[in-house]
């Protein structure tokens, strides 16, 4: 189970309070305001800021001690977060080796992850010369090779158009089925997360409240969301 508990995030002009559970496996969004916090809140449990109060954890474990890059998480970026000199291949094998030097096993398990994610044929291209999907895909190719049990998403699909939008968040599904991890996904689209069903979390006035029915909560929200849905 991932918790956060008692977290508070403050800085100049801004504050963010959480305490909340999301049991493992769960497919959740994060829906709210621009300037809300969502992205902040993903980026405490990443571990690319640390709270001001209160602590994440991950199955009882505080994960404060633990830099990025060894806690139990995958995150996608708005941009994919791609290197743009390297290649398909090259990219997704991040998630065995940073060093890139990968036995012959391993780079059969790279070139397998891609096949996995629909880009069989693609690893010799770099990012510049794939399309906004095929890129997304390198990114869920490394998270599956990653094999982490929480998996961090933000707004990683949003300049994609609705047909290929829903094609991936199938694929994120699908990838996270695989692995058995927890999807937290950040989203602008009511939609995105009906598609994703599950739970959300509404980030709104200085909190991101506890996970409820996605469905529920889009039918049937309280003031502040429907605020925020009716624009």
């Amino acid at each position: 189970m991932l918790t956060l508990e008692g977290v508070e995030i403050r800085r100049p002009g801004f504050a963010l309070a959480a305490d909340l559970a999301i049991e493992n496996g769960a497919r959740v969004s994060v829906l709210g305001p621009s300037g809300a916090g969502k992205s902040t809140l993903l980026s405490a449990i990443a571990g690319f800021l640390l709270p001001d109060a209160g602590r994440v954890a991950f199955d009882g474990r505080d994960l404060a001690p633990l830099p990025p890059g060894r806690r139990p998480v995958s995150m996608i970026f708005q941009d994919g977060n791609l290197f743009p000199h390297l290649t398909a291949f090259e990219n997704a094998a991040l998630g065995l080796r940073l060093s890139g030097r990968l036995t012959r096993e391993e780079r059969d398990r790279v070139a397998r992850s891609l096949d996995r994610v629909g880009l069989e044929g693609l690893g010799d291209r770099k990012p510049g010369a794939l399309s906004g999907g095929q890129q997304g895909r390198v990114a869920l190719a490394r998270i599956l090779l990653r094999a982490q049990p929480v998996m961090l998403l933000d707004e990683p699909f949003a300049a994609l158009g609705p047909a290929l939008k829903r094609r991936m968040l199938a694929l994120v599904d699908e990838v996270a089925t695989e692995i058995g991890a927890t999807v937290l996904m950040v989203s602008h689209d009511p939609q995105d997360a009906r598609r994703l069903g599950g739970q959300t979390v509404f980030v709104a006035g200085g909190r991101a409240h506890a996970p409820a029915p996605t469905a529920h909560l889009l039918d049937q929200p309280p003031p502040a969301l429907r605020t925020y849905l009716e624009g």
